[in-house]
């Protein structure tokens, strides 16, 4: 592959990762605007981001299976048309409960492009440079904390709440036209590929029972929980305790992601002289670790807002880390079930990250204790996966 087609593929498979989290930090600014809107509270209006992760969660399971029968690209286009529809539907939302429900299946339809990036990296792409490849596409992703928050607080200070999912269709669209012009088919129909429920759920089975994904995929996740927490709260934690206003909430949210480019790309470097797996085991130590001082500062009193920004900077630089390398680890044992690997790594990363955000949101957020206590919790639980898991495998390899 050349040098020139190798970085149009990262920056189109970069952007397909990309177009879930802009469908979440996007409008993050606006929940006291859509909260006014709808004649609700912002506590109620994360409802809509919750039906957002679990349908995520649900529809790459989905996805998976069609991806490795009809291919890469046909299952993609329709996800990215049903992205589009929703979208725009999600404008004429008169109520909290139907922008919950839209933006359930605006999720199905965004969902098909993680599917399908993360499965073309391991189609198009030698398995030993997959991790590098990872923490590429983390480059072009993380760009969506940088630009979406605080693109979406100056479009909603200037157009209203309902720009942002207009911009959202326009995206998918171009997205669309990327894809068609710029990415070739990576993974051919395969017709004896089964669709019928049992194959599919024995497929799956098969992928989860292996031990290397099972130990990556289930500590990785939880590890990346953590970021969930933070980002379900981070509204009321910045706007409403700290009293920060939406465009410089933009702007703190683009800071922290920040964290998570850095680790990225010094994990690109840390490569070439690192495994993959001891990169993991140490992020995940270093990640604990912080994550126990920022929740022992807030049970104390000792941080106020520029403290809490600080922590939060080093908890996500590890996930910079931690991502990339359990998504080519999750992935390397795999050629013909890719699709559905992908898909059930994905899903277990939404769907263990929406239950972090979901168990922090049941505690009163007007202070940070409950959120960084949950980010403390879930680094420690996923360092604690990864030792146990590795012990027993080493255990029975023995």
């Amino acid at each position: 592959m050349s040098s020139k087609r190798y970085l149009l593929t990262i920056l189109i498979l970069g952007t397909l990762t990309a177009l879930v989290p802009f469908s979440i930090d996007m409008y993050l600014p606006g929940f006291k605007a859509i909260a006014s809107a709808l004649h609700t509270s912002v506590t109620d209006v994360a409802l809509s981001l919750s039906s957002f992760f679990i349908g995520v969660c649900f529809a790459q399971l989905i996805y998976g299976p069609l991806m490795d029968r009809f291919g890469r690209k046909r299952p993609l286009y329709v996800g990215l048309l049903l992205y589009i529809i929703s979208s725009v539907a999600c404008v004429m939302a008169g109520s909290l409960e139907a922008l919950v429900a839209l933006r359930f299946v605006q999720a199905f339809g965004a969902c098909a492009a993680a599917v399908a990036a993360n499965a073309m990296v391991r189609d198009l792409f030698p398995v030993e440079d997959n991790a590098k490849v990872f923490s590429a596409l983390m480059l072009v992703l993380s760009t969506s904390p940088l630009i979406a928050p605080t693109a979406g607080g100056y479009m909603i200070a200037a157009w209203g709440w309902p720009s942002v999912f207009i911009a959202l269709a326009v995206i998918a669209l171009l997205i669309i036209f990327a894809i068609r012009f710029g990415l070739p088919e990576s993974s051919k129909p395969d017709p004896n590929y089964s669709l019928k429920p049992a194959s599919i759920l024995n497929n799956y089975w098969q992928v989860i029972r292996n031990p290397q994904f099972f130990t990556y995929a289930i500590s990785g996740s939880v590890a990346f929980s953590g970021l969930f927490a933070y980002i379900s709260v981070s509204p009321s934690i910045f706007m409403e305790l700290y009293k920060v206003s939406e465009k410089a909430y933009g702007w703190i949210f683009a800071l922290l992601a920040s964290g998570v480019i850095g680790g990225t790309q010094a994990n690109r470097f840390m490569l070439k002289y690192f495994t993959s797996k001891q990169i993991v085991r140490t992020a995940m130590i270093i990640q604990s670790l912080v994550g126990v001082a920022m929740f022992l500062s807030a049970w104390y009193g000792l941080i106020g807002l520029t403290g809490i920004i600080a922590f939060l900077f080093l908890f996500l630089t590890c996930v910079g880390f931690v991502l990339p390398n359990t998504s080519a680890l999750c992935m390397q044992p795999f050629t013909r079930n890719a699709g559905s690997a992908s898909a059930l790594m994905g899903a277990l990363q939404m769907g263990i990250g929406s239950l972090g955000a979901f168990m922090v949101s049941l505690f009163d957020n007007s202070s940070p204790i409950p959120m960084t206590g949950m980010m403390a919790a879930l680094a420690l639980l996923a360092l604690s996966i990864l030792i146990t898991s590795s012990r027993r495998k080493q255990a029975i390899t023995a």
